[in-house]
């Protein structure tokens, strides 16, 4: 029976800490929701004995080991060889995958390096795993061990590469070879403005541990929370649209969308529905907004677009901020950010406009205005808000938060709620 599994991720870029391992939290997440217990995410740098070490190790504990990386034509990219090695096969050439190689280079118009046929080498008795966006194929292995039958999944460590091979390959495999009729359904709620604690404790008692199960994920600025739910089709999927209906009214208006989406992405869909158009005038942000928001398909429908006035000069002559108002209080202001925002809706002649104005840091804060400081504003035809926060963090971090606060006041502002009553600190 499969029951646990173990990820093992490869490259001394990873051990290093040049790269950061995010294969492996996918892979850990799309286990988990298939009802796999995950034991342990190992990760080893590019050494023959290191690397075989790591299998033998998870083969001990799991019945299912899925590593990445090692799979690129290098001297360096070891896997393939350790693994047969490990599991006591010979390797062989696969002339299909050969000569898709060799295809694949032809169609761009280069010539092909000989260590290239590296990639067509696997294990005997190995099941290969196509790799439609690149060179390298994954492949499959199952053994017998003293602890029971072994499925070794190795797959490319390019994370474009590897995530439609676990998702259209790897997991239909999985659940059909776990069988059964049993599935594992998940829905997954975003939200924003309350803590992870606070999140905890608002949702505790709305799910009963026998009908489902809960878990959190923290991935600054947002959280996840996903409910996941067990048993025959039919069943599992008429819980999983009631649970989640019990769920969504305990989160209320914190949660800002349901599935894989961002907060640019809903509100891009909501500004579509309603056919309102947004300008943008940034300080702080340096553009992060009007970057997010670009970032999703179609946004041309909505967006009109983003005067970035970082110095004061620029404020008062593309937006039209009063001279006298930046002397008086300053450009982090509260009266300054709602004439940015102002300027911005007159300027583009768009029916929101959204400023921000802050001090990211790591210098420039003062006494009254420590780092962090940040004004933002939403001007409509009928009213205008505006509220002084007080963030955390580095550089980046105050900028990232800044521009998820702004696109949530939209949001807001689009539910018929008060923008400026954001959960988030604010003074």
């Amino acid at each position: 029976m499969i029951e646990r599994a173990i990820v093992l991720s490869s490259g001394d870029e990873l051990t290093t800490g040049r790269t950061v391992d995010t294969n492996a939290n996918f892979i850990a997440d799309k286990l988990v929701a298939a009802g796999l217990d995950v034991v342990a995410i190992m990760v080893v740098g590019d050494y023959p004995d290191r690397i075989a070490w790591a299998w033998q190790q998870a083969m001990q504990h799991a019945e299912v080991v899925i590593g990445t990386g090692g799979l690129g034509p290098t001297a360096d990219d070891l896997t393939t060889e350790v693994l047969a090695q490990v599991a006591g096969r010979r390797l062989y050439m696969d002339q299909a995958i050969a000569d898709r190689i060799r295809q694949m280079f032809a169609a761009m118009g280069r010539v092909m390096p000989e260590n290239n046929l590296k990639q067509a080498m696997f294990p005997e008795g190995a099941t290969i795993i196509p790799n439609a966006l690149g060179t390298a194929p994954g492949f499959r292995l199952d053994i017998e061990t003293e602890r029971g039958g072994r499925h070794l999944i190795v797959l490319p460590g390019v994370p474009r590469e590897m995530k439609p091979m676990i998702e259209e390959q790897v997991l239909p495999w999985l659940q059909q070879a776990r069988g059964g009729e049993d599935v594992y359904l998940s829905h997954t709620f975003q939200t924003f403005g309350i803590s992870e604690s606070a999140l905890d404790e608002l949702v505790a008692g709305s799910i009963p541990s026998a009908e489902g199960r809960i878990a959190f994920r923290a991935a600054f600025p947002q959280i996840s929370v996903r409910l996941t739910v067990h048993g025959p089709p039919a069943i599992a999927s008429q819980r999983l649209a009631e649970l989640s209906a019990r769920l969504r009214e305990r989160i209320g208006a914190y949660a800002y969308g349901e599935g894989d989406t961002s907060m640019e992405e809903v509100v891009g869909t909501m500004l579509t529905q309603r056919r309102l158009t947004l300008a943008l005038a940034e300080s702080c942000t340096g553009g992060l907004i009007g970057n997010r928001i670009t970032n999703v398909p179609g946004s041309s429908a909505y967006f009109i677009g983003d005067f970035v006035t970082y110095s004061n000069d620029a404020k008062t002559a593309v937006l039209g901020v009063h001279a006298a108002t930046l002397e008086r209080v300053g450009a982090v202001s509260e009266e300054v950010a709602l004439e940015m925002a102002a300027g911005a809706r007159g300027l583009a002649g768009s029916d929101l406009g959204l400023a921000t104005t802050g001090i990211a840091g790591p210098d420039g804060g003062t006494k009254d205005k420590p780092v962090g400081t940040v004004c933002i504003a939403l001007a409509t035809a009928e009213k205008s808000y505006v509220r002084r926060y007080q963030f955390w963090g580095t550089r980046d971090w105050v900028k990232i938060l800044t521009s998820q606060v702004a696109l949530d006041w939209v949001r807001r502002h689009l539910l018929g709620l008060d923008p400026s009553e954001s959960g988030v600190l604010r003074r």
